[in-house]
């Protein structure tokens, strides 16, 4: 790619993120898009910042809401939004603080030293990319090799450093936010899986009140056994449903809207008399009391209880101990958030989740690899002096002045983070899958997936395809020569990677915070189908699974190039400070936090980090292999294994606590408690906690009930 290319790129993701900034600006001062760009103010009834009546203000573009979330302090997201939120925030601050020190290193001492070599390529050889300022153009056996060397080493420990602060704060952060979150129900409380059949009387809960009794006598204080709901979910569905048309029919009888407000009227399927729904929904009411009532008659429970315990010593002692002999018998694990739980994958049976979770595998892996199509498609595009060799039809393009550069430059990067975009949708249905008893453990799982996907064929598969594309000519003819035709490419799609950053960056944070798709439907519901605003609610869930891995993948772009081409560094600045600033905005106005787990996340994002540097110190040993500096390379290896070590190190110092409560911090808490006088009123708060939706007294009257957000809570 040549620097026009790059420019190209450049201007047109600079261009696009301010156009659609600026919209988002001028959009949401508008009252109508209230539902979109405030949906969590409105779901917590909070005050909206919106202009009371028509002025020029609403209609000029500020950007008062990017100094606003550098305005807000951790405390603030602590205590709203949770531990969760703070770390996704902290995780945007360290890459800021990685990249600003890589940025100084590399623009002020491995650009020059690149540029200025002499022992490289021609100068004439780099006219027409940006190689001079890479690695590629030191020469081979250079002694300026030594200073990419130790540019690497410093690097390297100060992500070490920045990883390990970051682990002590948050692991601190953790026990505080468990101290100050004393009545939460799940501390009390541990999830009871594999639970036998009473002989006596064919029943489950009769055996768990027995067991626990007996070997949790000091302790244990109650439990709820799970019933089986399916069809009362089903029943409460169509509830729902004929409220919401309820609802509609009232409205529409009062308001009586004109008809060129409501283009659909003619063909609404629910247009009709409301009190035929609502002796539709006396029925279904009538039936879901009395299945809620047969479920306990015919005892359809499930080998599964939620027990809570009278203290919260007693809790984690239970979670973290083997009740039985038999592994799969009696199995126990502290107890997710009540609002976390997914019910109805506590009926699978624990011997069948393996067999679940290889089925999940084998159609992740499939995915992965029927996505190397397009990946290669793209670098084709990118490779567009390759490319008119093998397809010469291709050098119509430029007739066209500009177009090449276009599509070289801008044009990869929105094909394949277009592919990009449905990817954490697909993989988090599949963790949906896998039998995860709780929401966050299944985003878990789903960040783990996607990230192990962008690795595999947004990182990898890019770069051997461009690599590919670039030496298959000259590897046939000169076969010897591979192996430098290989390093040159791996420094040479570094020109790919920065667009890629412009794009998923700026282009990509901007069509975030506008919510193009949300606020188009908005419009089509409000205008064409009549709904009014007032029904609208659009609050979903932050999307951790998708926020995470593909930052994680921004890092990990960056550290591999950090010390092969620093120009890239610059770019992913940019980058994290815009993309701390939108999802500030995100988490305080769009997104509805539904579960916290007191920062169970870092541990993830800490191995994300840890294999950014494991690839990054690899792809030097070769690199620096190639450039025929032996020494370098076994250094960069004795390099690797303390990584590797400091890695280990971690998990033995701090994984332990994020996995569980320990004993010590339970006990202060209980503590704590007794000398407030609030112990018994936990307690009572964990004992009613843990009711299935579906065995909860049902009421369909008021608006509460038909006002429920998108977020789900199954």
């Amino acid at each position: 790619m040549n620097a026009a290319s790059l420019l190209a790129s450049a201007g047109m993701n600079i261009g696009l993120a301010l156009v659609v900034l600026s919209l988002f600006s001028v959009i949401k001062k508008q009252p109508c898009s209230a539902n979109v760009y405030f949906a969590r103010r409105i779901a917590r009834r909070e005050a909206l910042p919106l202009y009371p009546a028509f002025s020029l203000a609403r209609l000029r573009p500020t950007a008062s809401w990017i100094s606003r979330a550098f305005r807000v302090t951790e405390d603030e997201v602590l205590r709203i939004q949770g531990l969760d939120a703070l770390v996704v925030l902290r995780f945007f601050k360290f890459g800021t603080k990685l990249f600003t020190v890589c940025s100084i290193i590399g623009l002020l001492i491995l650009v020059p030293v690149n540029f200025t070599c002499q022992d490289g390529h021609s100068r004439s050889e780099f006219s027409y990319s940006m190689d001079a300022f890479t690695i590629s153009n030191i020469g081979k056996g250079c002694n300026r090799l030594w200073i990419h060397f130790a540019c690497l080493c410093f690097i390297s420990f100060y992500i070490l450093y920045l990883l390990y602060m970051e682990y002590k704060v948050i692991l601190v952060l953790r026990l505080q936010h468990i101290g100050n979150n004393r009545q939460r129900p799940d501390q009390f409380t541990v999830l009871v899986r594999g639970v036998p059949l009473c002989i006596e009387h064919k029943a489950y809960g009769c055996c768990v009140d027995h067991f626990f009794s007996k070997h949790h006598p000091f302790t244990y204080q109650s439990y709820k056994i799970v019933h089986d709901g399916k069809c009362i979910r089903k029943l409460l569905k169509l509830a729902y449903s004929l409220q919401h048309k309820i609802k509609d029919l009232r409205r529409k009888a009062v308001e009586k809207p004109m008809k060129w407000l409501c283009l659909c009227d003619t063909f609404w399927s629910h247009i009709g008399d409301p009190k035929i729904h609502e002796e539709s929904l006396q029925e279904v009411r009538q039936r879901i009391h009395l299945l809620q009532h047969e479920n306990i008659i015919n005892k359809k429970e499930l080998p599964v209880a939620f027990v809570s315990f009278k203290s919260r010593c007693g809790a984690a002692f239970a979670a973290q101990t083997q009740q039985h002999m038999h592994p799969l018998l009696w199995t126990t694990e502290a107890a997710p958030e009540p609002r976390d739980v997914i019910w109805k994958n506590l009926a699978i049976p624990c011997h069948l989740l393996t067999l679940y979770r290889t089925g999940i595998f084998i159609a992740a892996l499939l995915l992965t690899v029927f996505f190397a199509l397009p990946v290669t498609a793209v670098q084709g595009i990118a490779q567009f002096e390759n490319l008119k060799k093998w397809f010469p039809p291709a050098r119509a393009v430029q007739i066209i002045p500009g177009l090449s550069s276009f599509l070289t430059g801008y044009l990869p990067s929105v094909i394949l983070n277009s592919f990009i975009y449905v990817i954490p949708y697909a993989m988090v249905y599949m963790a949906s899958l896998e039998g995860y008893i709780s929401q966050s453990r299944k985003e878990m799982r789903a960040c783990s997936m996607v990230f192990y996907f962008l690795v595999g064929n947004v990182f990898f598969l890019s770069l051997l395809s461009g690599s590919l594309l670039q030496q298959i000519g000259e590897s046939f003819t000169h076969p010897k020569d591979f192996p430098s035709h290989l390093a040159s490419a791996v420094s040479a799609q570094s020109d790919f990677f920065i667009t890629y950053i412009l794009t998923d960056g700026l282009s990509g944070f901007s069509l975030e915070i506008l919510q193009l798709g949300l606020v188009t439907w908005h419009v089509v519901r409000t205008c064409l189908f009549g709904q009014s605003i007032e029904n609208d609610s659009y609050l979903f869930g932050f999307p951790y699974y998708r926020v995470i891995p593909i930052v994680s993948l921004a890092i990990l772009i960056g550290m591999v190039y950090a010390v092969i081409s620093p120009l890239l560094l610059p770019f992913l600045i940019i980058y994290f400070l815009l993309g701390y600033a939108v999802y500030v905005n995100q988490m305080q106005d769009v997104y509805d936090i539904t579960y916290d787990t007191c920062g169970q996340y870092w541990p993830h994002i800490h191995h994300y980090l840890f294999i950014t540097i494991i690839l990054m110190q690899i792809t030097m040993i070769g690199i620096f292999g190639l450039k025929s500096k032996p020494g370098a390379s076994v250094s960069t290896i004795l390099l690797l294994l303390m990584t590797i070590l400091f890695n280990e190190y971690c998990k033995i110092r701090f994984v332990p606590t994020f996995c569980h409560c320990p004993i010590k911090v339970a006990k202060e808490n209980d503590d704590c408690d007794e000398g407030e006088g609030e112990l018994q009123a936990n307690q009572e708060i964990a004992i009613d906690a843990y009711h299935p939706p579906w065995m909860r007294p049902v009421s369909f009257a008021g608006d509460a009930a038909y006002m429920k957000p998108l977020v789900s809570y199954s």
